[in-house]
């Protein structure tokens, strides 16, 4: 049985959750962060190259770097968590994408309730750390080079994986960005949830705790003091080719992105 962590409809990091005595001694840098993180990744590579790397453990991975994130002085601040319960079946995902971190904490807030992959770039797939954790996942793999080639290959392969019941994240965005730019939020998970007649769930994330870096986007800063919100949205059927839908979804980002602002 797949571990759930989460049983409430939020979570909230409590005020007076500890730091890693060895995180405050080096002075509110990344490294003790970024070693523990690769350390856990590693130990998942491991897994995954021997076939071992299941569900279960990848809800296990994503939720010790849950408590990696907290111990190194991250609050998160989760709502909406009882709308994944409200999933009749297999759905669609859509969220705004601004850091590595939601990528590393959807699976154990997700998975333990039903089966899920990601829409990944194809260099994810091809990284020598991340690419077999990846891959692990049965994820729908794009180029980003020819739109059209992607666009078909998302409604074949995503068609397929929902029909089987394993919903699937998608970042509409093209990068990742702490900026939210809606006309840059293209159609494509309604799009989808549309051709194979399954809902979406919307969700929201402020996640530039964990920031983009310079030349190794992976390996950005840690700003201690910028508290992790994520929101799920209740889910939605789609009708026609979802252009409401999507408008709603990127209203319902907008409007927590400002929220989180105040």
């Amino acid at each position: 049985m797949k571990k759930n962590f989460f049983l409430m409809d939020t979570y909230h990091t409590a005020e007076n959750t500890p730091r890693f005595l060895l995180d405050r001694l080096l002075i509110n840098t990344r490294v003790f962060f970024m070693l523990n993180f690769f350390r856990i990744v590693l130990k998942s590579r491991s897994a995954a190259l021997k076939g071992k790397y299941d569900t279960e453990a990848w809800i296990l991975s994503s939720y010790d770097i849950f408590k990696l994130i907290e111990g190194c002085g991250g609050r998160f601040h989760i709502t909406g968590l009882d709308n994944l319960h409200k999933c009749k079946g297999p759905v669609v995902f859509i969220s705004n994408h601004m850091s590595t971190l939601e990528t590393m904490i959807f699976p154990c807030l997700i998975a333990p309730l039903m089966d899920v992959t990601f829409i990944v770039k194809d260099s994810l797939v091809e990284h020598p750390f991340f690419g077999p954790i990846i891959s692990a996942q049965n994820p729908i793999v794009v180029s980003r080079k020819d739109s059209r080639a992607d666009l078909q290959i998302v409604m074949k392969k995503g068609q397929e994986l929902l029909a089987n019941g394993v919903s699937i994240v998608v970042f509409p965005q093209n990068t990742r960005t702490v900026e939210f730019v809606p006309k840059e939020f293209n159609s494509l998970g309604v799009k989808l949830a549309s051709k194979a007649k399954v809902e979406v769930v919307p969700i929201a994330i402020k996640t530039d705790f964990w920031g983009n870096g310079k030349y190794l986007k992976d390996l950005g800063p840690i700003n201690r003091n910028q508290p992790i919100h994520m929101a799920f949205g209740e889910p939605l059927p789609i009708n026609g080719l979802g252009k409401e839908e999507n408008n709603l979804i990127i209203e319902f980002i907008s409007n927590h992105l400002e929220e989180w602002k105040k």
